[in-house]
């Protein structure tokens, strides 16, 4: 008799973020699809950093599975969605577009410690909800205002949390850097592991495959 392996449920990666992508294929998972949700990332009144990260993700994940149940070919899909806040205390920095508050975040994150929180949320084939939230605490050098000015001009703050890239540029500005790294990229690798593999979602289906 033959026995025909069942195909392997879609992935959704409710993000366009280059970086997630690059993080996951790190792993060697690699999305069906990528369907982006643009929310509104504004805190809300009085809204706690952590709280803030847990909102977007679930948010994020929630509209890309409305987007993924339009699409017949993602039946029965996984559906991942992140979000990193950078904060300072209570205060969330924002995810500057424009240069102006770019700058006042470096000036605020110079020769300090801040904390930058990942919320991962998954949504399950079976409808089950699952979240996970990773801190990590990073601290930068008191930065000049040349270095301001010449980090600025490089454009890799744009859309970034706290407005600094810590895999660019930004990472000779760090001093000191306590949990996950790639949670301060932007999608921490081991808890989307544990979560996805939690779910029975086939993580090491790719491992065998030649590395790139």
């Amino acid at each position: 008799m033959n026995r025909h392996k069942q195909p392997p449920a879609p992935l959704v990666l409710a993000s366009g973020s280059p970086r997630r992508l690059a993080l996951l294929d790190q792993i060697g998972i690699i999305p069906d699809r990528l369907l982006p949700a643009g929310i509104e990332e504004t805190p809300e009144r009085k809204e706690l950093p952590r709280s803030m990260a847990r909102r977007l993700a679930r948010t994020k994940a929630e509209v890309a599975a409305r987007a993924a149940g339009r699409d017949p070919a993602l039946e029965g899909a996984y559906v991942l969605a992140a979000d990193t806040v950078v904060a300072v205390g209570r205060r969330i920095l924002p995810k500057p577009e424009v240069t102006d508050e770019a700058a006042a975040c470096l000036r605020l994150l110079s020769g300090r410690a801040h904390r930058v929180y990942t919320a991962i949320c998954l949504l399950t084939p079976k409808g089950a909800t699952r979240q996970k939230l990773v801190e990590s605490r990073v601290r930068f050098k008191r930065l000049s205002r040349s270095e301001i000015e010449i980090y600025l001009a490089s454009g890799e703050w744009q859309g970034k949390a706290g407005g600094y890239a810590i895999q660019g540029r930004a990472g000779a500005f760090v001093v000191k850097l306590i949990g996950s790294y790639s949670n301060v990229v932007g999608l921490p690798l081991f808890e989307t592991m544990n979560l996805l593999a939690g779910e029975h979602f086939d993580v090491y289906e790719r491992w065998t495959e030649p590395a790139a």
